[in-house]
C-alpha cells in the first residue's frame, strides 16, 4: 500500500538527487574558499577571516543537513514499515471478527466494500448483482455482527487497532437468542 504524497510530487529518488545536489554546491563552495584561503595565507586580512568563517559555516551546515537528511531517511523507512504493519493489522481484525461472525464469502466482500465507503450502488455494481441482494446481504451482516450500521461496523474494526491490534473477544450476538 502507498499514499499518494500531496506534499511533494516529485518522484523520491529526484527529491534525494535535488538534496544531494544542494549539499555538494554547499561543499564545492566551501572548498573554492578554502582554496582561496590558502591562496591569501600570505596576508591574513578581515576579509580572510570572514572567509575562513563562511567556510566553517558551509562545511557545518552542509553536514548538518546531510545528518539531517539521513535521520529523515530512516524515519521515513520506519514510518512505511509501521504503516505496512497497521494496514495489515487491520486486515487481520477484519479477517478474524468475519471468521468469528460466520459470514459468507460474499457477504465478507459486501463488508470489505462496506468499510471502504463504497455505497449500496457501486458495491451492487462491483459484484454485479442488484443493490436489493447488497442490502440483504448488508442485514445479514448486521444482524450476524450484532451492529445497526456501517458506522458501527467500522468501529468494532478501528477500536480494535487503538486498543493495541489485538484481536479482543467480542460476545456473540447469536448466542443470547
Amino acid at each position: 500500500m502507498s499514499l499518494p504524497n500531496t506534499v511533494d510530487p516529485r518522484p523520491r529518488h529526484l527529491r534525494r538527487n535535488l538534496f544531494l545536489l544542494a549539499a555538494a554546491l554547499q561543499i564545492g563552495c566551501g572548498i573554492v574558499f578554502a582554496g582561496d584561503i590558502i591562496v591569501e595565507r600570505a596576508a591574513f586580512t578581515t576579509h580572510t577571516w570572514v572567509e575562513i568563517l563562511g567556510v566553517i559555516g558551509l562545511f557545518i551546515g552542509a553536514s548538518l543537513s546531510i545528518s539531517q537528511y539521513r535521520l529523515l531517511l530512516r524515519r521515513t523507512v520506519k514510518v512505511e514499515r509501521e504503516l505496512k504493519v497497521a494496514s495489515g493489522a487491520f486486515q487481520e481484525v477484519m479477517d478474524h471478527y468475519f471468521r468469528n461472525w460466520g459470514l459468507t464469502d460474499a457477504e465478507c466482500d459486501v463488508a470489505l466494500l462496506s468499510i471502504k465507503g463504497a455505497s449500496i450502488a457501486e458495491i451492487a455494481q462491483m459484484r454485479q448483482t442488484r443493490p436489493g441482494t447488497i442490502k440483504a446481504q448488508n442485514a445479514a451482516i448486521y444482524r450476524k455482527s450484532g451492529v445497526s450500521s456501517r458506522a458501527e461496523l467500522l468501529s468494532v474494526m478501528v477500536e480494535e487497532l487503538i486498543a493495541g491490534l489485538e484481536p479482543t473477544p467480542r460476545p456473540d450476538p447469536r448466542q443470547g437468542r
